[in-house]
């Protein structure tokens, strides 16, 4: 038990996202109820998440699917589906670049309308939401309670997208005048969860949490790295439609991240995978 708690807190810290708010700014101004985006995924009772882009289909980051086989459970909605196939980007280089991931549902969910992907690369100057259910804190003390203390409190926040670059988009954490009303960025627990925009006819994605570079997690100035969409969207098409996928894709990951080893990991993907225990309050 000792190894897992040790593997989940490396977890947390080395794999960015729940949401650290502004020092100057309530939390309550943060907090959303659960249904405030369907269309998001949660993997694991503590996080991880993807995003709802096919009846079918989610989106995520390839370092979040440690724990994700065929026949895993995830949850959206509130309701568990299971996991038919995942998808992990060939050339993902953890802590680097193409950290992106598929996973095909066995059934589609019904009565939600999954998000459009950005294919248009003109995502810099752009202000987007964030989401997620992890770590959180302020910009001042950088990240206080961890995704377990936070019992799955979701929150939202706002950035602006600094730069859009080959595969990256970055974000950086601002402060008092310089930062949006909710500006935010991510802490502990909730990688995977998208960079979004909604109007009246829906959602969009354009990045998928994947890293925090520059600082101590949460604090002002640190640096938020998301996979850019819109350079992925022809992979993504492929995979989806069937594509070359065994050229272009791995069905699981290839290397483990940072904390995990192939030792413990059954232990921990059983304390941390989500069953129908898991959405009785």
């Amino acid at each position: 038990m000792k190894k897992i708690i040790t593997a989940l807190t490396l977890l947390c810290v080395a794999a960015a996202n729940g949401i650290v708010i502004r020092h100057d700014v309530d939390d309550s101004k943060y907090r959303v109820d659960d249904n405030t985006l369907p269309q998001l995924a949660t993997f694991y009772i503590d996080g991880a998440h993807g995003i709802l882009i096919e009846p079918d289909w989610v989106l995520s980051a390839a370092h979040t699917t440690f724990c994700l086989r065929t026949g895993s459970l995830i949850s959206i909605a509130g309701r568990l589906y299971t996991v038919d196939s995942v998808f992990v980007h060939k050339n993902y280089t953890p802590v680097k670049s193409h950290d992106i991931a598929l996973i095909k549902l066995r059934d589609s969910v019904e009565g939600i309308k999954p998000f459009s992907l950005n294919t248009t690369q003109n995502e810099e100057g752009q202000s987007m939401w964030f989401i997620g259910m992890g770590g959180t804190g302020n910009g001042k003390t950088g990240q206080t309670i961890d995704n377990a203390e936070n019992k799955g409190q979701l929150r939202i926040a706002q950035n602006v997208v600094d730069s859009a670059d080959g595969p990256l988009l970055t974000f950086t954490f601002d402060s008092e005048s310089k930062g949006l009303p909710l500006e935010g960025v991510s802490g502990g627990g909730d990688s995977g969860s998208p960079a979004y925009t909604v109007n009246d006819h829906g959602g969009t994605v354009y990045g998928v949490s994947s890293r925090v570079e520059g600082g101590g997690i949460g604090r002002y100035g640190v640096k938020e790295i998301y996979s850019r969409v819109s350079y992925f969207s022809q992979w993504i098409a492929h995979i989806i439609n069937g594509d070359n996928v065994d050229i272009i894709s791995y069905n699981a990951l290839q290397s483990l991240p940072a904390g995990l080893t192939e030792e413990i990991l059954p232990a921990v993907c059983k304390e941390i995978g989500l069953n129908n225990a898991s959405l009785v309050d």
